[in-house]
C-alpha cells in the first residue's frame, strides 16, 4: 500500500489518501517544533501524496491550526480533506490546560464547551486560525468529557452544519471505543459519518474490534485509525519512558517484546506491521500518523509500503497476540 492510494471516505462523498497526517506534533506535542520544520513536514507529506490532514484547536492551543493553514493555503482547496475538532474553545486564561504541549502560546488555554453556540464559535475560530474558508470534517473531540451535552447539542449543531453544506462530514474524535459505539447508537439519524479512533485498534489494543468497528461497518461509518504506534512503545519498549506511558505495566512490556520477536522472525519492522494492521478491517478508511519532521513523514510512507507477508499475521494469532477473529490485510 502507498501513502497516495486514495479511497472514498464512507458515505461522505469525500476521497482521502490512505495515509493521513496527524498534526498534533506540529502544535508542539511533548517537543517544540519550529515554524520551518512544521512547514517542511506538511510539504513532504504533500509531495508523497498525502491528502488527509487532521488538526484540532487544542493542539498547541491554536498553533497547529495556524501552521496547518499556512502550509495548506497555497494548495488547491478541493485537492485535500481537512479535519479539525470542536469541544474546546481557546481563550485568554482558559483553565483546561494540558501538560503535554511543550511551548504553547502564553496567556491562552482551552475551555471545554460542547454547547451549540460554542460549536459554531469553535468553527469560526478555527477558520480564522487556518485562514481557510472551510473544513471538510468536524470531530466532536473527547465527547466523554461531557457526554450528554456533546450528544444533545454538539452533534445537533454539526448535523445542522452538514445539512447546510458548511461541512461535509460529522465525526467523533475518541480514545474510548465504547464511548463511540454508544454515541453511534444514540445519535439521531443519520448520525456521525466518521470516527477517529485513537489507540484502540492497534497491534497492542484491539478494544475497537468487539463492538465499535462492526457497528461502523454496518452503518457505513468510516474509521480513521490513529495512535497505531502506541506513543512509540512498539518502536522503543522501555521500563517507563515512552510518551504517554509513564509507568508501563510489565505485562504490556512483555507483549511488546513478543510482538517485536514475531516481527523479527518475519523480517518485518514492527512499525510496518503496526501501520498496516488496521487496514485489515473494512471499516478503516485511513490511518493517521503524526510527524514533526519531513524525514518522519518519509519513514511513515516507507513503513506503509513495506511488504508484510500473510505469515506474520498468522504467527501473531498463533502466539495469542492477535484475536483469531481479527481481520488482517491481504499478504
Amino acid at each position: 500500500m502507498r501513502a497516495d492510494d486514495m479511497i472514498p471516505l464512507g458515505r461522505t462523498g469525500l476521497t482521502v489518501s490512505r495515509l493521513g497526517l496527524g498534526l498534533a506534533s506540529l502544535g508542539g506535542l511533548f517537543t517544540p517544533v519550529s515554524d520551518e520544520d512544521a512547514a517542511a513536514t506538511v510539504e513532504r507529506a504533500w509531495d508523497l501524496g498525502v491528502r488527509l490532514f487532521d488538526t484540532a484547536p487544542v493542539y498547541g492551543y491554536g498553533r497547529s491550526e495556524f501552521r496547518t493553514g499556512l502550509a495548506l493555503r497555497p494548495r488547491p482547496r478541493d485537492a485535500y480533506v481537512l479535519c479539525t475538532k470542536v469541544g474546546r474553545l481557546i481563550e485568554p486564561d482558559g483553565t483546561d490546560t494540558q501538560d503535554i504541549w511543550a511551548d504553547p502560546p502564553p496567556g491562552v488555554g482551552p475551555r471545554l464547551d460542547y454547547t451549540r453556540q460554542a460549536v459554531r464559535r469553535s468553527l469560526e475560530d478555527s477558520l480564522t486560525r487556518l485562514g481557510l474558508d472551510r473544513v471538510d470534517v468536524l470531530h466532536i473531540h473527547d465527547p466523554d468529557l461531557n457526554y450528554p451535552v456533546a450528544l444533545a447539542e454538539a452533534y445537533q449543531a454539526l448535523a445542522d452544519l452538514r445539512a447546510a453544506g458548511v461541512i461535509r462530514a460529522v465525526s467523533l474524535g475518541v480514545n474510548h471505543a465504547d464511548v463511540a459505539a454508544r454515541f453511534l447508537r444514540e445519535a439521531p439519524a443519520p448520525g456521525p459519518d466518521c470516527v477517529l479512533l485513537a489507540g484502540r485498534y492497534t497491534l497492542l489494543d484491539q478494544t475497537g474490534l468487539a463492538e465499535l468497528l462492526p457497528l461502523c461497518a454496518r452503518q457505513g461509518v468510516a474509521v480513521f485509525a490513529a495512535g497505531v504506534f502506541q506513543a512509540g512503545l512498539l518502536a522503543e519498549p522501555r521500563s517507563g519512558a515512552a510518551y504517554g506511558y509513564p509507568n508501563v505495566p510489565a505485562a504490556l512490556l512483555e507483549r511488546v517484546r513478543a510482538v517485536r520477536a514475531v516481527c523479527a522472525e518475519h523480517h518485518v519492522p514492527p512499525l510496518a506491521a503496526a501501520i498496516q494492521f488496521a487496514f485489515g478491517h473494512p471499516a478503516v478508511a485511513a490511518v493517521l500518523v503524526g510527524a514533526r519532521t519531513p524525514d518522519e513523514v518519509t519513514a511513515n510512507a516507507e513503513l506503509l509500503a513495506h511488504p508484510v507477508p500473510a505469515g506474520l499475521w498468522r504467527s501473531l494469532k498463533a502466539a495469542g497476540l492477535l484475536p483469531a477473529e481479527a481481520p488482517v490485510p491481504a499478504g
